[in-house]
Parts: structure tokens; C-alpha cells; sequence
């Protein structure tokens, strides 16, 4: 079965059918920039572009970087504030003319990792932390979702933990992989210490650059990079239009 998944970054959205039993992509990634100022009116125009790359009025999964309760949107931190409180599961689906399920953008990327990738089979606390414009978190107990945690927004420095060691922290302050490492590394203690999970799964397109990083993390839980490295959000998303999520 192969159903659209799309992904909204704060850089970029980017999305591919996926064939969800596989928990592969079907066919090549599409995509655009995400529109600065993000404002709903800019990301459905862009994301109806996205979509109308693959023809067809099947269901298509959306992730979105903030709380997503119901399709309706809680917070929208690394968008436009218009977001909050719009439906954007109705909001993609008029425009797309397919029904949309819409999910957390790390939520998704979790479902992806615990289904087919370094989750599989793990059993207890299982945190994916993904890296990127911002910092998203997924959380999972003994292979269950718990939904929209959020935990780039933990306070760390005195500030948002994600403006302390997001990916684009490190472009925009030039750092090296080392010194990007040990914000990680400040960052998973705060969380290690809150959750005490039996396994850490970085993910977000840093992922795939792990190599460079992960070796000068330490930390006392297992810390692995994520298997479908920046392709699991839109996997996740496929997913969850069949109701896995």
C-alpha cells in the first residue's frame, strides 16, 4: 500500500509516497523551501505544490513542527503564530483535495524510527530526539506513542534548549561538530536526567552526519542515529493515515 506523506520543516517540505508496509519511499523525495514568513495562507501554497507533484486524490499524511491535537494546532514555534488554534487537517485537505491526518513533525519521525527502524523491537522508554531548525522530541513506552512532548522547549542555559543546541544553532554560530557535540551532549543530560530512557535515537538531518558528532556525546543511556535519517517524518506521516501513529 502506498499513500503521500509530507513533512514540514522550518527549512523545508519535502514529501514522497511511501509504501507503508515497507516503511520505505516509494518514489524519489520532492522539495520546496518552506515560505518565510511561514503564514498558513504561504505553507498550504507550497505544500499544495508538494502534494500536486504525485496526481491523485488519495489520503496524504502532514507532519507539522508543533502540537497537534485532532488535526487543530496548539503551538507553532518555528512557524507563523497564525497557526495556533487553525484546523490544519481541514486546511490541507481543501487545498490538496485529499484528506489529510496531521501529526507532531518528531512524533511522526518516532512512529517511523519504533516501527522500522533503530525502535524496533525495544521495549521500555524509547526518546527520539530530532535536530534541526528547532529541536522535537518523540516519547515512546514499550512501542506506545506519548504524543506532542515537545521537549526542545525544556529550559537549558536559561533559555528554550533548542537555542542552545539546535542544528541551526550550529550553522548560524559557525560551530565545529566537536562544540556542537557538547551542546548535545548538555542538552540529553537534562533529558536523561528527567526520563531516564533505555534508548536515544537522534534523528533530523544531522543524522545521517552522525559520524561527527555522536562519537563526543556522553551520556550514560544508548545513543544511536536514527535508521531512516531525515526521511522518517514523511514515512511517519504515510502512516498515520492508516491510523498507526
Amino acid at each position: 500500500m502506498t499513500v503521500l506523506g509530507i513533512d514540514i520543516g522550518g527549512s523545508g517540505i519535502k514529501g514522497a509516497p511511501v509504501d507503508v508496509e515497507a516503511g520505505a519511499l516509494a518514489d524519489e523525495r520532492f522539495r520546496l523551501e518552506t515560505p518565510h514568513p511561514a503564514t498558513p495562507d504561504a505553507v498550504v501554497a507550497v505544500l499544495s505544490e508538494v502534494a500536486a507533484h504525485w496526481k491523485g486524490t488519495d489520503p496524504v499524511g502532514v507532519t507539522f513542527p508543533g502540537v497537534v491535537r485532532g488535526g487543530v494546532v496548539a503551538t507553532a514555534a518555528n512557524l507563523h503564530p497564525d497557526w495556533v488554534g487553525r484546523d490544519a487537517a481541514a486546511l490541507f485537505s481543501e487545498h490538496t483535495g485529499r484528506r489529510a491526518t496531521v501529526l507532531n513533525d518528531a512524533d511522526a519521525a518516532g512512529v517511523a524510527e519504533v516501527a522500522f527502524g533503530a525502535g524496533r523491537n525495544v521495549r521500555g522508554v524509547v526518546l527520539l530526539v530530532t535536530f534541526g531548525t528547532g529541536i522535537g522530541s518523540a516519547l515512546f513506552l514499550d512501542g506506545r506513542l506519548v504524543p506532542n512532548t515537545e521537549l526542545g522547549h525544556l529550559e537549558l542555559n536559561g533559555a528554550d534548549a533548542e537555542l542552545h543546541a539546535s542544528d541551526r544553532i550550529r550553522e548560524e554560530k559557525d560551530l565545529s561538530w566537536d562544540d556542537w557535540a557538547g551542546r548535545v551532549q548538555d542538552y540529553l543530560q537534562v533529558v536523561e536526567r528527567l526520563l531516564s530512557p533505555d534508548l536515544i535515537i537522534i534523528g533530523g538531518g544531522v543524522s545521517k552526519k552522525a559520524d561527527r558528532f555522536l562519537p563526543s556525546v556522553k551520556v550514560h543511556t544508548p545513543v544511536v542515529p536514527a535508521v531512516l535519517q531525515n526521511n522518517a517524518g514523511i514515512v511517519g506521516a504515510a502512516m498515520a493515515t492508516t491510523g498507526r501513529h
